[in-house]
């Protein structure tokens, strides 16, 4: 059978770290027949060689290269290549693994669109990820059309024989940037590069050690030697223009303003700062031309101003300013949707300080600069900072992240940006919007996994990115308006609590630690009305929240004696749960009972409902002192109640004529149906 993918791992004493990628290249859905693994032994000194190859023996679609030390991952890769015998290579790092289904997902994507370079979404607990790479699938762009530039790392599927045609290759032996070299020559000539945003497929993992790849401290002649590479690599594959000044202006943000920047340049001993500063500044006066600085945010371009006129003192006094500099995000509201989704609305700025002072902003006549109050957010002497032309750069937005994977996905939200008054001339940006947190399955990625999912709002402003955990800050009314939920079919739990002792929001989905009953054990539990005894929980649930059986347990009012338990359902009406309680209890003894439910399991303590009665015959009598639902909430359920009949009814007996008849007949038959059925 055709071989697939080739994975190809570079290796160097890897001690237990690859355990984790081992065991996700055997649990792959694509079948072993159709991918091989090949791991590049780059001359380990520990057990590393006997290890991988007995593993080999084991699988035959794993491969071990061993070859004398080289030193850096380069020439393990070139040998990857150069041996795979797959349609497509992904490289993998030996302390990262993969999703389950990635190679699959991946091939397939790239398959259909004929792509030379497949990107799957990636999640990180320790490195920046570029979300904005993965906020939807592509399934063709090229780095004219899509932020490529932004995903600098080789963990991708490049079809094997457009690396070999084009002669991409790594350079070899121990040495910087590498891989940003490696992705600009594959970019260039990439014909179809394909976006996998809707599963994350790769995970980079921190080690406890301290030993990821990257993780040394860079010498900077060397570095920014080795930067002048992928810089001319830039220029040699473009002409003089936006497009090159686009491209340019990346890695000036990302490889030397932010090398220059809070919070590491503040942190310098005094020596390393100037030798990085001797190392960037020819760089940004050779290739960072006034196209490529005044395209930057503010305060990148303050730096960039400082870095032109060698002003080091500047330097690192508008970095200590943008070190104080943090995002507040304040929750104003909290609210389940019918969709299952949570609606919150949010009030967003920039404040500095311990005390969270509102970063300000001056205004004269129409323009705003910086306020000298902004303490080291001048230029040269006093002269102010003008940000009129950038205040339409302020925006937010809003993402749950797994806290233990830190798989990270966005929300929709939206917006609007407000300059409000402060007095005496002074103002600040406030942003004020809304957003949705869905937590099962829509368009772009399918039900959120079990965890703990932390909400965040990133805002961005000033050219800076900071992002604030929402929750801490938030409306009094908001706690109530928490409800715990219950959703989807399997219907799982989704509860929403504030983390101690910071105060922030976090949804716990399907019972990651905290349960249904102790989020309930507070709030109200009412009766319906009505022949049959059915309690109603304050707990959210949708139309879609499928029915499941749960566990009534009967024990007695005196506290002594023994328990029986009941299976009854739980059921979603009228955005709550309602429990059917039995009519008997056969073989129970009649006398005073308390009812309760287990909602998290048999070996989760059960929540309880209400005291109830039985009889001789066992019959069961909910406590009449129990509050009943609210009439006009039972009228507003048995209205939908009659409404849905009266669908199913039309559709059983009216659907197969409608559709005998021309389209226009059927589109005006569904909208007289739909005025009476809602």
């Amino acid at each position: 059978m055709p071989v697939k993918v080739s994975v190809v791992i570079p290796v160097y004493n890897p001690g237990e770290y690859i355990d984790p990628c081992i065991d996700s290249l055997l649990r792959q859905t694509l079948p072993a027949g159709e991918f091989e693994v090949l791991f590049v032994n780059d001359g380990s000194t520990d057990d590393t060689r006997e290890r991988l190859e007995k593993l080999a023996g084991e699988h035959p679609h794993f491969r071990v290269i061993t070859i004398p030390n080289s030193g850096w991952p380069g020439k393990p890769r070139n040998i990857g290549v150069g041996e795979a015998a797959g349609e497509y290579i992904q490289f993998v790092d030996q302390d990262d693994h993969l999703a389950p289904d990635a190679l699959r997902r991946l091939y397939e994507m790239g398959r259909r669109n004929g792509s030379d370079i497949v990107i799957g979404k990636v999640a990180s607990n320790f490195r920046g990820v570029p979300h904005g790479v993965f906020k939807q699938n592509r399934e063709k762009c090229t780095l004219r059309d899509a932020p490529l530039y932004d995903s600098l790392t080789p963990h991708k599927m490049f079809r094997t024989e457009f690396l070999r045609k084009n002669g991409i290759a790594y350079p070899e032996g121990k040495r910087r940037l590498e891989d940003q070299l490696y992705m600009m020559e594959a970019y260039f000539p990439a014909e179809v590069v394909s976006i996998l945003g809707d599963y994350t497929c790769y995970f980079y993992s921190r080690r406890d050690d301290g030993k990821n790849a990257g993780s040394t401290r860079i010498v900077p002649s060397a570095y920014y030697g080795n930067l002048r590479e992928v810089l001319d690599v830039v220029m040699a594959n473009t002409e003089p223009g936006d497009f090159r000044d686009l491209l340019l202006r990346r890695f000036y943000r990302v490889e030397m303003l932010s090398r220059l920047s809070e919070p590491a340049v503040v942190k310098y001993q005094p020596d390393f700062f100037n030798q990085m500063c001797d190392a960037i500044r020819p760089l940004a006066l050779e290739f960072m031309g006034d196209g490529v600085h005044d395209g930057l945010g503010p305060l990148l371009r303050l730096r960039s101003t400082l870095l032109r006129a060698d002003d080091r003192e500047g330097l690192l006094r508008i970095a200590r300013f943008g070190g104080s500099v943090k995002a507040a995000a304040r929750l104003e509201e909290f609210a389940w949707q019918p969709d299952g989704s949570a609606t919150v609305t949010v009030t967003a700025r920039l404040v500095r300080g311990e005390d969270e002072a509102p970063v300000k902003l001056l205004r004269r006549d129409d323009r705003y600069f910086l306020h000298p109050d902004n303490e080291g957010a001048q230029a040269a002497g006093e002269e102010l900072v003008d940000v009129t032309e950038d205040l339409d750069g302020f925006s937010a937005e809003m993402s749950l992240r797994n806290r233990e994977t830190a798989v990270e996905w966005p929300c929709p939200a939206t917006f609007a940006r407000r300059v409000e008054d402060l007095g005496d001339g002074a103002c600040e940006v406030v942003l004020h919007g809304s957003g949705r947190l869905p937590t099962e399955a829509v368009k772009g990625r399918g039900r959120l996994a079990r965890g703990f999912w932390d909400v965040w709002v990133p805002l961005r402003g000033l050219g800076l990115v900071r992002k604030a955990r929402l929750g801490a800050d938030r409306a009094p009314e908001v706690d109530a308006a928490c409800l715990p939920a219950s959703l989807g079919s399997p219907a799982r739990a989704v509860i929403p609590y504030f983390t101690d002792p910071f105060g922030n929001l976090t949804l716990d989905v399907a019972r990651r630690s905290k349960t249904l009953a102790a989020y309930l054990a507070d709030r109200p539990v009412t009766r319906a009305p009505g022949r049959r005894a059915e309690l109603r929980l304050d707990l959210f649930t949708t139309a879609a929240t499928a029915a499941s059986e749960v566990q009534l347990v009967l024990s007695p009012a005196s506290g002594s004696g023994a328990t029986h338990m009941l299976r009854t359902s739980l059921h979603p009406t009228g955005g709550r749960a309602h429990i059917a309680v039995p009519a008997r209890a056969p073989g129970v003894a009649a006398g005073a009972w308390n009812l309760a439910v287990r909602l998290d399991g048999e070996k989760r303590p059960a929540l309880a409902l209400c005291a109830v009665t039985l009889s001789e015959g066992g019959r069961i009598t909910v406590d009449q002192e129990l509050p009943e639902v609210p009439a006009a909430v039972m009228a507003d359920v048995a209205a939908k109640r009659r409404k849905a009949t009266l669908r199913r009814a039309l559709r059983a007996v009216g659907g197969p004529i409608v559709r005998r008849l021309p389209a226009k007949g059927r589109k005006r038959v569904r909208r007289l149906a739909a005025r009476f059925t809602g």
